[in-house]
C-alpha cells in the first residue's frame, strides 16, 4: 500500500468577506443612482416620480454603507491617506480613491436636493452623477479584471455581470425598503410593476451574458470560462455552489415573471426583494471568496476558514446593522420633517 502526504499550507486570504460587503453595496449605489436620475426627470405624478422617494432611499443607505466596507477591507483604513499622498494614476485602486469620494458627495447631494425639495437643482446635477456612476462602474469592475493571475476574473465578462447583478439587487432592495417609507411616499401598485419590469430586463441582460460567455468559451475564446469548467469537475464545493446558484437564479426568475398579480402582497415583493439582493450577493461571495480557495499554481484547495469577528461574521453583521441603521434614520428624519411639496411635482 502506498501513502501519499498532501501538504496544503494555511494562506491567509487576500480578499476579505468585507470586499463582498463593499461590492454589493457599491453595485446597488451605481444601480440607485440611475435609477434615480431617471425617475428626476419623470413627469408629475407619473410612474418614475412616484419610484422617485424608493430610489433615494436606496441610493442613501447603500452611497453611505458602501465606503465604510471599503474602509474596513484595507486592513489598516488609516493608510488610505497614502492614496493621495502617493497617487498613481495608472493604478484602478488609487483613481478610485479619487473617483469614490466623488461619488458618494454626489449620492449624498442629490438625496438632500430631494429631500429639500429641489428638482431644478436634481436636474442639474444628474448628468454629472450619471458619469461618476459610469466611473465607478468601470473602477470596480477594472479592479478585478486587470488581476491576470485568476483567470476566472482576468474577463470583460467580470465587470458586466457585477454590473448587471448589482442593478438587479437594486431592484431588489427597492422592493424591500419602500415599505419604510410614510405612506404618502410609497410607490402604488403600477410604479412597483415598473420595478419589476426592470428588474425583468436586467435579468434578460444577465442571461444574454452568461450565454454569451459560454458560447465565446465553448470557441475557445474565453480562459475564463475553461477556468469555471475546470473549477466545476474539480472542485465538489464550487460544482454544489455553480449548481445551487443556477437553481436559486432560476427560481428568482421565476418569481420575478410569475410576479404579475402577486406584488400587492407585501409579503411577497419582501421574499423577492431579499431574493434578488441575495442572488447578487451569494454572485460575489463566490466570486472573491470562493476563487480564493483555489490555488493559482498546482493542485489542491487553499483551506479558509471564516472567522468570526471583525474579520468575518461579526464584520458582515455589522454592515447589516449599519444598513438598517441607515434605513432607521432615513425614515424618522422623513417623518420629523416631510418632504417639501416641490419635491412631489417634478
Amino acid at each position: 500500500m502506498q501513502i501519499i502526504e498532501l501538504l496544503t499550507p494555511a494562506y491567509e486570504a487576500a480578499w476579505l468577506p468585507w470586499a463582498v460587503q463593499y461590492f454589493f453595496l457599491v453595485g446597488v449605489a451605481t444601480g440607485a443612482a440611475l435609477l434615480t436620475s431617471a425617475c428626476a426627470f419623470g413627469p408629475a405624478h407619473g410612474l418614475r416620480q412616484r419610484l422617485l422617494p424608493t430610489a433615494v432611499l436606496v441610493l442613501a443607505m447603500s452611497a453611505i454603507a458602501a465606503p465604510v466596507a471599503l474602509l474596513a477591507d484595507l486592513h489598516q483604513p488609516a493608510r488610505f491617506w497614502h492614496f493621495y499622498a502617493h497617487l498613481t494614476p495608472w493604478s484602478w485602486m488609487s483613481l478610485g480613491a479619487v473617483l469614490m469620494p466623488s461619488f458618494v458627495g454626489l449620492c449624498v447631494l442629490i438625496c438632500a436636493l430631494w429631500w429639500m425639495g429641489r428638482p431644478q437643482w436634481m436636474r442639474l446635477l444628474v448628468p454629472v452623477l450619471v458619469l461618476s456612476t459610469l466611473s465607478i462602474v468601470v473602477y470596480t469592475g477594472a479592479e478585478i479584471m486587470v488581476i491576470r493571475s485568476r483567470p476566472l476574473w482576468n474577463t470583460l465578462w467580470v465587470p458586466i455581470n457585477l454590473a448587471l447583478s448589482g442593478w438587479l439587487a437594486t431592484v431588489g432592495m427597492g422592493f424591500v425598503l419602500y415599505r419604510f417609507l410614510p405612506r404618502a411616499l410609497q410607490p402604488d401598485a403600477a410604479a412597483l410593476q415598473g420595478l419589476r419590469h426592470l428588474g425583468l430586463w436586467l435579468a434578460t441582460g444577465l442571461i444574454a451574458s452568461a450565454l454569451t460567455w459560454g458560447i465565446a468559451g465553448i470557441a475557445g475564446q474565453s480562459p475564463s470560462f475553461y477556468m469555471a469548467t475546470r473549477l466545476f469537475k474539480e472542485f465538489p464545493v464550487w460544482r454544489i455552489s455553480m449548481l445551487g446558484s443556477a437553481v436559486f437564479g432560476a427560481a428568482v426568475v421565476m418569481a420575478l415573471l410569475r410576479g404579475e398579480h402577486r406584488l400587492a402582497a407585501k409579503g411577497y415583493t419582501l421574499v423577492l426583494g431579499i431574493g434578488l439582493a441575495a442572488s447578487a450577493w451569494a454572485f460575489r461571495w463566490a466570486l472573491f471568496m470562493g476563487v480564493q480557495g483555489v490555488p493559482k499554481f498546482g493542485a489542491g484547495l487553499y483551506l479558509y476558514s471564516m472567522p468570526l469577528g471583525g474579520d468575518g461574521l461579526m464584520g458582515m453583521l455589522g454592515v447589516a446593522g449599519l444598513c438598517v441603521a441607515l434605513v432607521a434614520m432615513a425614515t424618522w428624519a422623513l417623518e420629523l420633517f416631510p418632504v417639501r411639496k416641490q419635491a412631489s411635482t417634478v
